[in-house]
């Protein structure tokens, strides 16, 4: 078995679409099912920003619609999945590499109507105050009543859990082959530390040989009411959210209010 170990989404950057799950597979599927109510209520050509936009589904998914998109990650290797992906489906795109902090070097203040910030990636803001700043960044670019839209994790449960191996329970096929998923957490004792999260894809060769990709990423875990807490504090108001203490992951959409710094109370 041979092993490639790279850091920072270097690695999985061409194997990620084992990681993505089948219902957001698809650029279709990303912006039009999963993300649709949404996405319905923006104009024609709003702008729209995807940070942190792995290998680029839903942002060549919102691209489609008509959206005048932006993408940016701060790995190289995702970013030219994602410019890979917009050229297959013959849409028009700005692909950026830069990190939340980075962003409003590259970006203009108050011009985009909907900022995503999806797949788990907040966590790998470093503590709270990476965090604040990647929040601060999203916020300084939304328009007055544009909204951020964040998926993440439940980290409270996976704190809960403790250091383990996460093994997928089934094959997950992709373009023909099949590969194992596995996930090793080491949860540290205190929620401010560096956790990390290793991810392995092996892999199997129509010979039966298997080559396992893997990556060891940081991870700073926040709870819930601390999220929101940043959100209020960079401007942001809670209008929806799926979260649930005894769901595994949740959808939040917050708006920027009219007035920076004067938000309202989340309901």
């Amino acid at each position: 078995m041979e092993v490639i170990a790279v850091a920072g989404y270097g690695a999985l950057s061409d194997v990620y679409e084992w990681l993505i799950g089948d219902d957001k597979l698809t650029p279709a599927k990303a912006a039009a099912v999963y993300y649709s109510d949404v996405v319905g209520s923006l104009p024609p050509n709003a702008r729209v920003l995807d940070c942190a936009c792995g290998t680029g589904q839903l942002a060549v998914g919102l691209a489609s619609l008509g959206l005048d998109v932006v993408a940016a990650d701060a790995s190289s290797g995702m970013v030219r999945r994602t410019e890979k992906a917009a050229d297959e489906q013959d849409v028009s795109l700005r692909a950026l590499r830069a990190s939340w902090d980075e962003l409003p070097d590259h970006l203009e203040d108050s011009t985009f109507g909907l900022v995503f910030c999806v797949g788990n990636s907040l966590g790998h803001a470093e503590g709270a105050v990476g965090r604040l700043t990647a929040l601060e960044a999203m916020s300084r670019l939304l328009n007055p009543g544009g909204r951020l839209v964040l998926h993440s994790r439940n980290w409270e449960l996976v704190c809960s859990a403790g250091s383990r191996v996460d093994v997928r329970d089934r094959l997950i096929r992709r373009n023909g082959r099949e590969a194992v998923v596995s996930y090793y957490w080491q949860i540290e004792q205190r929620w401010e530390q560096e956790h990390f999260l290793e991810i392995v894809v092996a892999q199997i060769e129509p010979d039966g040989a298997v080559q396992a990709c893997s990556e060891r990423l940081s991870i700073w875990p926040y709870r819930y009411v601390d999220l929101v807490s940043q959100l209020r504090s960079v401007g942001l108001t809670v209008q929806s959210t799926t979260f649930d203490p005894e769901s595994d992951e949740y959808l939040v959409v917050a708006s920027r209010d009219q007035v920076r710094g004067k938000s309202e109370p989340t309901r």
